[in-house]
């Protein structure tokens, strides 16, 4: 994840679209404008890019996936991006942009792969990260643009919203948003070392591991050479424990987490001592991205303790 200083120059000048979307959400908020029925999620087209982009961000956060629908893992995205944006009651926005229908417009925001998703905010880029997600780490991360953009942006019209007030929602644990804010800039280690502080005080707080679990397979994920197939390489030397986690990452994040968890419990039965902890530590780690009842977690923690004794 990154945090770009400013838009990549491309065939439109984001520059002047950004100025004039200013002027007219200016305009617009001195006119009482009620902007009812904001749709959560939306396809990024030339003539809208303006109005649903960049002048909607002066408001909430957008949140764009660059991709294809001939990728795997920016399809999941998709769909995971668009659940998340309807439940999160117009807190962000989410906007597809087909790179192969509408290359200038992936060009415009500088994607060098496919899938890029990149958090707008104020008209500028403030978060991004490339690759696919699991969903829990997906809405960590939305989380966190919307923790970094409190009381920076205008705000949706009220009409916009699903008529709650703001008295009704759950504001979260406060002690997460210094996490939350180090998360949308990138700085993993900042996030974690909250979460731990939390859980030193409270080992069962569920929530706060669920974070901290997301942010250490984000901080993994980031670190990670794009340029390197982990599964390939994690294939070719089935016993190197660090290759096994990097290749459990990758399956992870493209939304397939069962071979993750199949190569990890083979690597499990096959080790002792040290070696056999940290593959188990690691094993719950990434249980814990999932819903306890999710029948993939439920049977690979049948054959995990088959592999443990």
């Amino acid at each position: 994840m990154t945090t770009p200083e400013r838009f990549t120059a491309g065939a439109v000048d984001l520059g002047e679209i950004k100025a004039r979307a200013e002027a007219r959400s200016q305009a617009q908020s001195r006119g009482g404008d009620t902007g009812g029925g904001v749709p959560t999620s939306f396809t990024v087209t030339r003539s809208n890019i303006e109005i649903e982009v960049i002048e909607r961000s002066m408001q909430v956060p957008v949140v764009l996936l660059i991709g294809s629908d001939e990728v795997e893992s920016s399809r999941q995205l998709r769909t995971d991006l668009t659940d998340l944006a309807a439940a999160a009651g117009h807190d962000w926005l989410f906007g597809y942009i087909d790179a192969q229908a509408a290359p200038e417009l992936a060009q415009i925001f500088g994607a060098t792969a496919l899938p890029t998703v990149i958090a707008i905010a104020g008209g500028r880029p403030l978060a991004d990260f490339q690759g696919g997600q699991p969903q829990s780490a997906l809405q960590e991360w939305t989380a966190a643009v919307v923790g970094a953009c409190a009381g920076k942006l205008q705000g949706l019209p009220q009409q916009s919203g699903t008529g709650e007030s703001a008295d009704d929602e759950d504001p979260g644990d406060p002690r997460f948003a210094p996490a939350e804010d180090a998360m949308a800039q990138g700085d993993f280690d900042a996030a974690i070392a909250v979460y731990d502080d939390i859980l030193a005080k409270e080992p069962a707080n569920t929530d706060a591991k669920l974070a901290r679990d997301n942010a250490r397979l984000l901080k993994r994920l980031s670190g990670a050479d794009p340029a390197v197939d982990a599964v390939a390489e994690a294939d070719a030397d089935p016993s190197d424990i660090d290759k096994a986690f990097a290749a459990a990452d990758a399956t992870i994040a493209a939304g397939d987490p069962e071979p993750a968890f199949d190569r990890l419990i083979t690597l499990l039965a096959s080790n002792t001592g040290d070696r056999k902890a940290a593959v188990k530590e690691r094993l719950l780690e990434l249980f814990a991205l999932f819903a306890t009842d999710d029948p993939r977690v439920i049977a690979a923690r049948g054959r995990m303790a088959s592999a443990l004794f």
